[in-house]
């Protein structure tokens, strides 16, 4: 075999071991990806999720606006807006289509208070402990908020995390695999290599230094095409799924992209390690099996 033709099966087998590291990264990309915005799609869910107080119809306004300071003051309330009856009116009447105030002769409905919590207190335990301190206030005549909703949000994130927190361990073992098989093959083409310098007298951390330099720079390699393509997926997402991990979110995304690195070389590093190894501790004739 030329020389030009040597450096072309070399070029090849880093391309091809590059690609497949690459593949297998990005989909674990992917899963880091999900596992992320699952979190953040598990707090914007939470976090409007809430409850309504009905104001007393014999309450001055000012109480009420009172009311409302005291709630946004609070640690577990993220946002409190006040809605007056003539508000409230106007909500319904738009909802309806027509005048019902007029129709009526006046209006029924109650001032209120829509309430937002942190996600954090967004769980059955915490909201009756919420609705009972805020029953306490005088102005308050109900308190009203969707708990078998509250109960089927909770449980569902729950399996929703579970599921993919298996997915992701299950995909991790396929990816150590799979990367792990490339490398064994591209050690396994110079094995005559390995055991040629080891007949010559070189130590088997000399042998085993290139190899494990060069996994390195595939590890690195891999992780690079696969960050650019999940940069490409994200930008492309952003506009269609808001609420999604964007550029603008760079510590999160940051360290997407780092772990991507860590896996990238980690796994390379320690595959090639143990490839390397098995050849080192063949006999010569056993090469040829």
């Amino acid at each position: 075999m030329s020389n030009t033709a040597a450096k072309r099966k070399l070029r090849s087998s880093y391309v091809t071991t590059v690609i497949s590291i690459s593949l297998v990264l990005f989909l674990l990309g992917i899963i880091g990806l999900l596992i992320l915005n699952a979190q953040r799609l598990s707090t914007y869910v939470k976090e409007n999720l809430g409850f309504t107080i009905l104001v007393n119809d014999n309450s001055r306004e000012a109480e009420v606006q009172r009311l409302q300071k005291i709630l946004n003051a609070s640690s577990y309330v993220r946002e409190a807006v006040y809605v007056s009856k003539a508000e409230a009116a106007a909500i319904m009447e738009d909802e309806l289509g027509e005048d019902f105030v007029d129709f009526l002769g006046y209006n029924p409905l109650l001032s209120s208070i829509e309430v937002k919590v942190f996600a954090e207190y967004a769980n059955p335990d915490s909201m009756a402990v919420i609705e009972n301190q805020v029953l306490n206030f005088p102005q308050v005549k109900e308190v009203y908020y969707q708990k078998n909703l509250l109960h089927a949000v909770n449980e569902n994130i729950e399996k929703i995390a579970i599921i993919l927190g298996g997915f992701a361990i299950l995909l991790l073992v396929i990816a150590i695999a799979l990367i792990n098989n490339t490398i064994r093959l591209s050690v396994y083409s110079r094995r005559f290599l390995i055991k040629t310098m080891q007949l010559v007298g070189a130590t088997r951390g000399f042998i085993r230094r290139p190899f494990l330099a060069k996994g390195i720079l595939h590890g690195l390699a891999g992780a690079t095409v696969a960050i650019v393509l999940l940069s490409a997926l994200i930008y492309g997402l952003t506009n269609e799924m808001e609420g999604m991990i964007g550029f603008d979110n760079f510590w999160l995304l940051g360290t997407l992209f780092a772990i991507v690195i860590v896996l990238g070389i980690l796994i390379t590093l320690v595959s090639t390690f143990f490839a390397v190894n098995k050849y080192l501790r063949l006999k010569a004739d056993d090469l040829y099996f």
